[in-house]
């Protein structure tokens, strides 16, 4: 601008436009709301563009963090039956062969159906089923065990693993805690609007086994999980009165193409 009025004029237009000069200020003040529209432009751009790479990250960050809990249900599940299967081929017991039937069903399903994000509520519950016939086995005549499910519908979708915990907490308690007399009711519902019910119930003794009960590993890590893929969609209730141990929860879950 500077160059223009001050060399351009004085050539091309001595006798007019070059007689007169408005100063640097005026001239800088005539194209200053141009430059603070480009460099407001600029700064909005590279906001929006670290605001994505924001988001990128957690969601990096978050998909690690499920990933890395999923992981750790896997081989604890793993080495609690293989030590049972262990004990029954050792007996030579002629439920080995059931056991390891069972076994290769669930193991099946957390090797290739659960690596997506959700599966479809009618294979959750499949598994569930074949995970509570597998460790039904081991109570043997010492106990009754139930489970019911009620108008499960295929179209819904849940996070793969998060009962599984419940129930497998249930055997764990009522089996290390009780010699007869063990009690284990699951009960899975889904309303119209598709909200799924799940309740678990056992009966545990108020031993040294049962202490940590309501703090365990992977109840702590069903937990964080919930507020991860659930984080304004779950409620859960869990109560222990009169020896049985109690467990409410509440999912919202939502219609997929499966």
């Amino acid at each position: 601008m500077a160059f223009e009025e001050l060399v351009l004029e004085q050539i091309y237009y001595p006798d007019t436009r070059a007689k007169f000069f408005p100063g640097v200020v005026y001239s800088l003040l005539d194209v200053m709301p141009v430059i603070l529209i480009l460099v407001g432009f600029k700064f909005a751009w590279d906001a929006s563009i670290k605001q994505l790479e924001v988001e990128e990250l957690r969601t990096s960050v978050k998909e690690s963090e499920l990933l890395f809990l999923k992981s750790q249900i896997n081989p604890h599940f793993l080495f609690n039956n293989l030590n049972n299967l262990y004990s029954y081929a050792i007996e030579q017991s002629p439920k080995t062969p059931s056991i390891i039937l069972e076994l290769s069903s669930v193991l099946r399903y957390m090797l290739y159906d659960c690596r997506a994000k959700f599966v479809g509520l009618g294979k959750e519950i499949e598994h569930l089923k074949n995970f509570t016939q597998l460790n039904e086995l081991q109570i043997e005549e010492r106990g009754k065990v139930s489970f019911q499910t009620k108008h499960i519908k295929d179209n819904y979708e849940i996070a793969p693993l998060i009962l599984s915990v419940f129930i497998e907490n249930a055997f764990k308690h009522s089996t290390a805690s009780q010699a007869d007399g063990i009690f284990i009711d699951v009960n899975i519902s889904l309303d119209d609007k598709g909200c799924l019910n799940f309740e678990c119930r056992n009966s545990f003794l108020e031993t040294t086994n049962t202490d940590k009960l309501s703090h365990g590993i992977g109840l702590q890590n069903v937990k964080k999980r919930l507020q991860l893929l659930y984080p304004n969609a779950h409620k859960m209730y869990i109560n222990e009165d009169q020896n049985i141990y109690y467990v409410h929860l509440k999912l919202m879950l939502t219609q997929g193409s499966i």
